[in-house]
């Protein structure tokens, strides 16, 4: 379950809500394909709003 008042969502938070795997979120953050990345020394965490808006301005149209 991922909480809605955190400001950061940790790699299995974000593996959650991506619908994917914590691996396949480390291999987005290690080709910097992940928006909102902060790395806190090894630690991956990810700006939950940022992602967010990344994915809600990737949503293509659905056709007329």
């Amino acid at each position: 379950m991922i909480p809605t008042a955190s400001v950061f969502l940790t790699v299995p938070e974000t593996a959650a809500l991506l619908r994917t795997t914590p691996k396949a979120v480390y291999a987005l953050a290690e080709r910097g394909q992940l928006p909102g990345l902060v790395r806190l020394g090894r630690r991956v965490l990810v700006r939950r709003a940022v992602l967010l808006k990344a994915l809600d301005e990737s949503v293509a149209p659905s056709p007329s």
